[in-house]
This record gives C-alpha cells, structure tokens and sequence, in this order.
C-alpha cells in the first residue's frame, strides 16, 4: 500500500476544494501508484541528477570564464578522443588557430594555454554526457520495472528529450 507524499509548509496557504495544500494534491498525482521504496529511489535518483546538473552549471560558467566554450574544433556527436601525443596537439592547436575565436579573441595564445581552454570545454562536455548516462539508465530501469507512474513518466521523458537535445547543440 502506497501512502501520499506529505509536503509540510509552515505558511501553506493555497489550499484545493478539500482543504488539502495544492502541492501536496500535485505530489500525490506524480507518485500515486509508486510504493515507498521505489519513491526512495527515485527521489535519491533525481536528487543526485540534480545535483549533477548544479555541478554542470558551475563547470559551465568556469568554461566560459576561461574562454574555453570554443576550443574544440570538431566535436562529433559519437565523441572525440583527445589529442594524447604532441603531433596530436600540434594539429589540433592548427585547427583552432583557424578558427575565428582564436583570430579574434586568443591571437597570442600558446601551445600550453591551449591545452588548459581544451582540457576544460573537453571536461565540460564530458561530464554532461556522464550525467545523460546517469540519468538515461536508471530511467530506463525504472520503465522496465513499471515503478514509475504515469505523470512522473510523462515529466521524466521531458526532461531526457531536453537534456538530449540539449546534448546535441
């Protein structure tokens, strides 16, 4: 048996037709259905993918602190693998001086400083495709097992088509 989700305000004044708080109406929608264990999960779930997304955020701004949103040249959809010898880099840093962010912006950079911007945007996209792994999987783990309601369903898939699409800007 499924008990509802209590959500306790201590000034709640929006209340529905029977008295009960609104959120506490909408909480129970997206949850009816779910047992308590499963709801556990899922909070611990989307609590970590939240997290993960703050974290994003925060390594978002210092990539484009440093100037690094642009350094890689040809980032494909099915990854890239980073410049590991020094011909590697060599090339790569040819690439990017090409490009108008460099031409603009980073006319005076080195070979060093360029790995550091490279490093940084190359961590950045990295670490969102971790979180799509992150979030993806245990979606569908969830799916499989029917422990998702409906409305809950319907939020998640949203959430994983905007963060998929924002993926492959």
């Amino acid at each position: 048996q499924t008990r509802p989700l209590r959500i306790n305000h201590l000034a709640a004044r929006s209340f529905g037709t029977k008295g009960i708080p609104v959120a506490e109406v909408s909480a129970s929608i997206v949850v009816r259905g779910m047992s308590d264990s499963t709801r556990r999960k899922v909070a611990w779930w989307l609590g970590g993918c939240s997290a993960w997304v703050f974290s994003m955020v925060v390594l978002g701004g210092v990539t484009r602190l440093t100037r690094s949103g642009l350094s890689m040249t040809d980032w494909k959809f099915t990854g890239e693998r980073p410049p590991l010898s020094e011909e590697d880099w060599v090339a790569e840093f040819s690439k990017y001086k090409a490009s108008p962010e460099y031409k603009r912006v980073n006319r005076s950079m080195n070979l060093d400083e360029f790995k550091f911007i490279y490093w940084m945007e190359y961590a950045h996209r990295m670490w969102g495709r971790f979180l799509g792994v992150a979030f993806g999987v245990p979606f569908v783990y969830f799916l499989a097992r029917r422990q998702l309601s409906p409305s809950l369903t319907k939020r998640l898939s949203l959430l994983l088509c905007l963060g998929g699409g924002q993926g492959l800007v």
